[in-house]
Formats: structure tokens, C-alpha cells, sequence
């Protein structure tokens, strides 16, 4: 009996044991790959963690912050070795080696903030607040900087681990990674950070220039509080001038008179502001004429400047000068109250104005050499541009009173087509008349010297240049009576100097010279005085390096 159940069981244990023999490899396979499939997780963590880093500093490592009157934007990105650029377009970029780690700053410097700016053009001590407050500015924009892009990168580790994952535990560890890493390089950026860096930029762009003239520019950022505080005295001391001048029985603007007021080449001074505000409002002005170059660069943060001119409440006609770009004409024409001309004519006050702006843009004149010589070129460009406009007033349905060109050197083909020619570009007041055509009427040309005192410029030789502008007294047939040249000194000439000129008979107009004007090249004259091939004979008129 016994020996038939072991028969009977033999068959099954074999079977048994077979199968045994079976799991032990399976088992003992799983026992050894058990610490590769833990490398391999830990690895596709890492990895998550590491993808979830760079795709949260670039989703979310940018915010937006007021530097001073600026706003800027403040952005995060991975790098191989850490640096900050400061970007200024469209003038080009700063490159400082201010911090080690994967870490990489770029600070872009967009749009000036208009109320900022009013605010800084009515009080120009705030200046030196702006400047002090900027470095808490960049600080705070950095913090807030930092902790969004931990936010963002632990946000999007979270997303992209619970997606692959699909594991609580692998995803905690993967957010804690990403978030770890994150926070140990902008850690690694803050404990190496350089901030005499910031003396040993590198320049890219326009400001390739810059180094040449750094030296200057401290000099003049040393004598700009004593210059602004010297012009705010002086302003005040206009409408006493004013009243005193006025008093005198030279000259009485008879009822009808329209007052207009001419500025030019601004060029980024504040100060300039607050003169022309004090003189439309003491002064009566009825419209401000502006010839050009407004800027310096013309660049998107300078379009901010022209805020001042909606502050007028006077019609504003400008035409844009060399300095100025397309950028800058339209920042003007945003203005409520700005009438931007460019080959057109426009009626305001009663006058029929025509004008036409620059034909060039040459904010730099090392980068475009042609724009501050009366080369062959540029005395084709300037004469041109006359022409243009010339055409234009004799095509006016409406007789043209005035006419506006920014370069005195466009003046002369519009002798003969309207009574008065208003210009600016050099720097330098002058009127005179020009060259008479025989049978037309006589062109008086006025140009105006710089409103702004040719920005930071006019403080770089031993005496600034001085602001300066002039009241135009027009009668009801729109012929100059008077004019009144307001002068304005700059540091060292705290003084305010206004100087009438009464014309007695307007129809021929003031006994001023006739002045000649720029040609085009002339052949090559035998005579040893003859000029040569494509050169252009020279005048008063010839554009001023300085514009």
C-alpha cells in the first residue's frame, strides 16, 4: 500500500520540484537587478529635476521693476558661466562679470514712466534721489526676481514629474531636487557677486564709445547740481526781465499780434523745459515752433522726453532733426497738442506753416562721418531737402508764412517762396537774409542756437554753451514786427539776458546781411581760386560739427 502511494506521488513531486527549480533563477535574477532599477529611477529623477530646473528659470525667471524713472526688465537664464548684461536698445548692451554660477542676469532698460519723468523735469534735485533710490530699485527687482523663478521651477518639476512619474514619492523628490539646485546656483551668483564689476564693463553696440568719453562725463556729472541749481535761480528771473522790457516805449505788439516762440536742438536737456514753460506762460505764446533734435540718440527710452510738451497747452510744430529718428517724430506726434511736419504744411494760430525734417539720421557722428561736414553728399542731401520743401510751398493752396527746415544749409532754395525761414542745428543764433530771387519776395532766415544748451555736451568746454530761444512777434499780415532773443546762461553766467530787436518796416523786413548758401559740387574751375571735382563751396551756413 505504501509503496503504491509513493509511486503514486513520485510523478507530482517531480513536478513540484521542477517548478521550484524554476522560480529559484527568476528570484534570484530579480535579487540582483533590484540595484540597477533604483540607479535608474534615481537617475530619471535626476534628470526630471534637472529638465524641470531649466524650463522653470526660463518660464517664470522674469519680472518687470521701476529702475528710477525707467522700466525695466529683469530676467533669469541658464548660462555656462554667470554674467550680466545690461541691454539699452537701440544704443547696444553692457557685459559685466558680476557673479559666478549657471546663472546669467540681463537687465533691460525699456520706456522712461512719463509721470516719473514730469516729475524729474519740475524738480531736478529728485535726480540725485532717482540715482540713490536706483540701487534699492535693482536690489528689490532681484529678490522678487529669485523668488519667482524658485516658485516657477518648483511649479513646473511638480507637473513634469507627476506626468512621467505618476508617483507621489518620485515626485516630491524631484521638485526637491530641481528646487535645491535652483536655489544653490542664484545661492553660488549671491556669494560671488562683484559689484566693482560694474567699472569694468564691456560695451557693445553705440556704446563702444563710451570708454573715450567716460572721464568727461564724470566731470560734467560733478558740475551738473551746480548747473541745474544755477538755471532754476536765472528761469525765475525771466518774467522780471520780461515785465521791465515790455515797459519801455520801444515797441508795443499791436492787438492781432501772434506770438510764436522758436526752439531747437533740445537735446535731452530737462532745464530747457522749464524755460519754455515760463516763457509761453509770461510771454503770451500762442504756438512754439521747434526745428529739430529734440534727442541725442533718438532711441526708444529718449521718446519719453517729449512727455513735457502735452504739459504746454500751446500748439507744438516740430520737424525732426538729425539726431532725431522716426521714433522720436512719432513720440511727438502722440502728443495732444504736437503737429508734426515732414514735407506738409498745417494751419494753427493763423499762420500757414511749412516744413520738412532732416534728411539724415547721425546720432553718432564717429559711426556716420558724413553727417558733420559739408561733404558733396551731405550738401546734395541738405539742398534737396530745400528743394522738396520748396516745392511744396509753391504748390500751397494757402500763402505759406513760414516755412521750417532744421539745417540752415536746406535755407537757400526756398528764397523767393515765403517771408520767413526758421532753422537751428548749429548751435549758434544768426539771422540774415537770403540771397534775393529777382522778382520774388525778400526771405529772412533766423537760426536758433540750442534751447538745451546743447545738452550734456554744452558743459564740456570752458564756458557751457548757453540756452537760448526767441519770441517772434507776427502782425495780422503775418509780417515779423519784433523779435526778442532770450538768452540764458550756463554755469559760471548765472544771468538771464533778453535783447528786443524792433523791425521798422516790416515789408522789407530787419537790416540784417545777406548771407550765401551752400551749392552743389561745380566743375573744376582752370583759375587757380576754381573749386575741384565734388567739392562744395563752403559758407556760414555749413553744418556745425557740433549738430
Amino acid at each position: 500500500m505504501d509503496g503504491q502511494e509513493n509511486e503514486q506521488r513520485g510523478p507530482r513531486d517531480d513536478i513540484r520540484a521542477r517548478r521550484e527549480r524554476a522560480r529559484w533563477p527568476r528570484i534570484r535574477g530579480a535579487a540582483r537587478s533590484r540595484p540597477a532599477r533604483r540607479a535608474g529611477v534615481v537617475a530619471a529623477v535626476l534628470l526630471v529635476a534637472l529638465l524641470g530646473a531649466v524650463i522653470g528659470v526660463l518660464a517664470g525667471g522674469r519680472v518687470y521693476t521701476d529702475i528710477g524713472p525707467f522700466r525695466a526688465d529683469l530676467t533669469l537664464a541658464p548660462a555656462v558661466d554667470g554674467h550680466t548684461t545690461v541691454d539699452i536698445p537701440p544704443l547696444g548692451a553692457l557685459q559685466l562679470d558680476s557673479h559666478d554660477g549657471p546663472t546669467h542676469l540681463t537687465v533691460g532698460l525699456g520706456a522712461l514712466d512719463q509721470r516719473k519723468t514730469e516729475a524729474l523735469i519740475d524738480d531736478p534735485a529728485s535726480l540725485s534721489r532717482a540715482s540713490h533710490s536706483a540701487v534699492a530699485d535693482v536690489r528689490d527687482g532681484v529678490i522678487r526676481l529669485a523668488l519667482r523663478t524658485l516658485g516657477a521651477v518648483v511649479l513646473v518639476t511638480l507637473v513634469l514629474a507627476a506626468l512621467i512619474f505618476r508617483n507621489v514619492r518620485r515626485t516630491a523628490w524631484s521638485a526637491g531636487l530641481a528646487l535645491a539646485m535652483t536655489a544653490g546656483s542664484l545661492g553660488l551668483a549671491a556669494g560671488s557677486l562683484r559689484p566693482q564689476s560694474i567699472e569694468e564693463p564691456r560695451y557693445e553696440g553705440l556704446l563702444v564709445n563710451a570708454p573715450a568719453i567716460v572721464g568727461d562725463a564724470r566731470r560734467i556729472a560733478n558740475d551738473y547740481t551746480k548747473y541745474a541749481e544755477q538755471l532754476q535761480r536765472v528761469v525765475a528771473n525771466v518774467s522780471k526781465l520780461y515785465t521791465t522790457v515790455s515797459a519801455l516805449p520801444v515797441y508795443e505788439p499791436a492787438p492781432g499780434t501772434t506770438r510764436v516762440l522758436h526752439v531747437s536742438d533740445m537735446h535731452l536737456n530737462p532745464t530747457g523745459w522749464q524755460l519754455i514753460r515760463t516763457v509761453v506762460e509770461q510771454f503770451g505764446i500762442d504756438v512754439v515752433i521747434d526745428t529739430g533734435d529734440l534727442t541725442d540718440w533718438g532711441s526708444e527710452p529718449e521718446a519719453s522726453y517729449v512727455g513735457a510738451i502735452g504739459l504746454l497747452k500751446k500748439p507744438y510744430v516740430y520737424i525732426r532733426g538729425n539726431h532725431d529718428s522716426v521714433r522720436t517724430a512719432a513720440a511727438v506726434a502722440r502728443q495732444p497738442n504736437a503737429i508734426v511736419l515732414n514735407n506738409s504744411t498745417t494751419t494753427v494760430a493763423g499762420l500757414t506753416i511749412a516744413g520738412i525734417g532732416d534728411p539724415r539720421f547721425t546720432p553718432d557722428k564717429e559711426t556716420s562721418p558724413a553727417g558733420s561736414g559739408l561733404t558733396r553728399e551731405v550738401a546734395d542731401q541738405v539742398i534737396g531737402t530745400g528743394e522738396q520743401l520748396a516745392e511744396t510751398v509753391r504748390k500751397s493752396p494757402q500763402p505759406v508764412d513760414i516755412a521750417l527746415v532744421h539745417d540752415p544749409a536746406s535755407a537757400g532754395p526756398l528764397s523767393g517762396s515765403c517771408p520767413l525761414v526758421l532753422a537751428g542745428h548749429t548751435h549758434n543764433r544768426q539771422v540774415s537774409k537770403l540771397p534775393q530771387v529777382p522778382g520774388q519776395q525778400p526771405t529772412l532766415l533766423m537760426v536758433e542756437g540750442s534751447t538745451g544748451g546743447a545738452g550734456l555736451r554744452g558743459l564740456e568746454g570752458e564756458k557751457p554753451t548757453p540756452l537760448s530761444m526767441s519770441v517772434l512777434y507776427l502782425d495780422q499780415q503775418k509780417r515779423l514786427q519784433a523779435y526778442d532773443d532770450i538768452t540764458v546762461g550756463g554755469t559760471g553766467q548765472a544771468q538771464v539776458n533778453l535783447e528786443r530787436h524792433v523791425v521798422r518796416d516790416p515789408t522789407k523786413g530787419p537790416d540784417v546781411p545777406v548771407t550765401p548758401t551752400p551749392t552743389r559740387g561745380v566743375p573744376e574751375s582752370p583759375s587757380p581760386g576754381g573749386t575741384s571735382p565734388g567739392r562744395v563751396s563752403t559758407s556760414p551756413l555749413s553744418p556745425s560739427p557740433t549738430g
